[in-house]
């Protein structure tokens, strides 16, 4: 990542979230961060002796702030910390845990808890005879305007003569906007971590001296798919919602060959919340795919053994009523299901997924589909036959990120190019979906992953969102099944979409993140 590079408060999120999901934890990003002010501190000013006064919210900055206050208390500064609030208001365990440790510094480090203005106002001159302050009382959650106590904090911080430092981000200030209502910390210098937030290059008179400090979040944790990424594509639904609000999905797949791949797509397109998906499909495919279940709608087209062109017309029709198409599962490669294929994607403007065998007919067409929502799902074969381009062996992984974006950005298409580590990219962005497993080989597990994604799009994400959503969902899916079962089929899969949600999402809230994590890592880290 570049020295500048800009990072919204929901990417840094991300970050740290993806960064325990490489086995960093939040307590270590806590420490170094800590440890980062308090070494700029000292590069700029002799601790010896020096009285600093760090001042602490009850969050997680908050707990940055009680890691540089024994970091400053190693270095000779006589210190104390304030806290707004109770020991009991800290709201996390790693802020909880650097408290306590202070606790145990009697020597060098005095403790204030002050919940109310009142007990601030009594320990004021504290505060206003500092060499040192240092704001630590809100982060890059922080929206709205601050209150008492926390504002007169900061009025009594800014009047201070002291050198001010900001922790990561100027309390009282927006980290996305730069808005600012009513008091905000003026900071001779902030000491921001890993990025910049896009508020901190707009309002200098807050921000003074602009320092990124790296914490240990390693580049990978950009490019994980992660939890954020999953939870965003949910919302709850309407107590008012009726029938086809959440989402109509067409499938065009099957020949007289081939008849369980677009019925796995369309059972996952339903385990993950569709209204309806309707399956077009040949009529000698027709009844052996309503034998599978009455959940599914099939209708047949002309045709009787593979999908021709005097289908077009009815695929087209279904699709204006449609908010997804999936086209490709178990078509065959007839040639006239070839053409059909190409003059289909060609004109429909619904989003599409495609995969399986429609991806193998648009070799050599991919100008076809140029700049159409579209995501395109081949494993490492699919994508050379699809482009005429070798995609790299596996562990070059970023070959493959390399290969995958050009392709995309030449088309501006979405690829989720599927293998050990899917990787996902619009052309713009790149992303590496690290959940699924060895058992998920078996054939059928493309065709359920093809439905999750369309159920997504059918619900109005984004292709890329979707895709790396999917990708995510699938794997995790794979991953529990194979945590107690010795073999995946694609419809033991499909049973455990569902269990993957609910695990990723509580009521809409985040799950204990053990219980994630130790899906995800319990196969040993594939």
């Amino acid at each position: 990542m570049g020295e500048l590079e800009v990072l919204s408060s929901s990417q840094v999120r991300l970050l740290d979230e993806n960064s325990m999901a490489l086995g960093i934890s939040p307590l270590q990003l806590m420490e170094a961060a800590g440890k980062s002010v308090a070494d700029f501190i000292a590069s700029k000013i002799d601790m010896r002796g020096k009285r600093a006064v760090v001042v602490c919210g009850t969050g997680n900055n908050g707990g940055d702030g009680f890691v540089t206050a024994r970091y400053l208390a190693s270095m000779g500064s006589h210190v104390t910390v304030i806290l707004l609030g109770r020991e009991s208001d800290i709201r996390t365990e790693e802020a909880r845990r650097n408290w306590s440790i202070l606790k145990g510094l009697r020597l060098t480090v005095k403790l204030y808890e002050a919940p109310d203005e009142e007990h601030l106002m009594r320990i004021k001159d504290l505060i206003l005879g500092a060499d040192i302050i240092v704001d630590a009382i809100f982060g890059i959650g922080f929206k709205g305007m601050a209150r008492p106590p926390h504002s007169t904090a900061i009025r009594l911080m800014n009047q201070s003569k002291g050198f001010k430092v900001a922790v990561d981000i100027p309390s009282g200030l927006e980290a996305d906007t730069a808005e600012v209502h009513g008091e905000a910390f003026k900071a001779h210098a902030t000491i921001t971590f890993q990025a910049v937030k896009p508020s901190l290059l707009k309002v200098k008179e807050y921000v003074g001296e602009l320092i990124v400090a790296r914490i240990g979040i390693p580049i990978e944790a950009m490019y994980l798919v992660g939890l954020s990424d999953v939870r965003r594509c949910f919302k709850k639904r309407d107590i008012f919602a009726k029938k086809g609000d959440h989402g109509r999905v067409v499938i065009v797949g099957g020949s007289v060959n081939y008849t369980g791949a677009p019925a796995l797509a369309a059972f996952a397109a339903l385990k993950m919340g569709v209204d309806l998906a309707l399956i077009l499909t040949p009529k000698e495919a027709v009844a052996p795919i309503r034998a599978y279940s009455p959940d599914l709608i099939v209708t047949p087209l002309s045709s009787r053994e593979n999908l021709s062109l005097s289908d077009v017309p009815l695929v087209l029709s279904a699709c204006e009523r449609a908010d997804a198409l999936i086209i490709g599962p178990g078509l065959g490669l007839h040639e006239e299901t070839v053409r059909s294929v190409r003059e289909i994607v060609a004109k429909v403007e619904v989003p599409m997924i495609i995969d399986a065998d429609a991806l193998k007919a648009l070799s050599g067409y991919l100008d076809l589909i140029k700049g159409k929502r579209a995501v395109l799902t081949p494993h490492s074969k699919e994508f050379e036959i699809l482009t005429g381009i070798p995609f790299p062996p596996p562990e070059d992984l970023q070959g493959r990120l390399r290969v995958a974006k050009d392709v995309a950005k030449e088309y501006a298409l979405t690829f989720l190019v599927k293998g050990r580590e899917d990787v996902i990219t619009d052309g713009q962005r790149v992303k590496v979906n690290m959940t699924g497993n060895a058992l998920m080989t078996v054939g059928g597990t493309g065709d359920v992953l093809t439905g999750i994604i369309a159920a997504l799009i059918a619900n109005g994400i984004a292709p890329f969102e979707a895709a790396c959503a999917g990708a995510f969902i699938n794997g995790l899916a794979g991953d529990i099944v194979a945590s107690h079962k010795v073999f995946i089929t694609a419809r033991t899969l499909i049973e455990f979409i569902q269990d993957a949600v609910k695990l990723i999402l509580k009521d809409f809230q985040v799950v204990e993140r053990s219980q994630v994590f130790n899906a995800l890592f319990s196969k040993g880290g594939s």
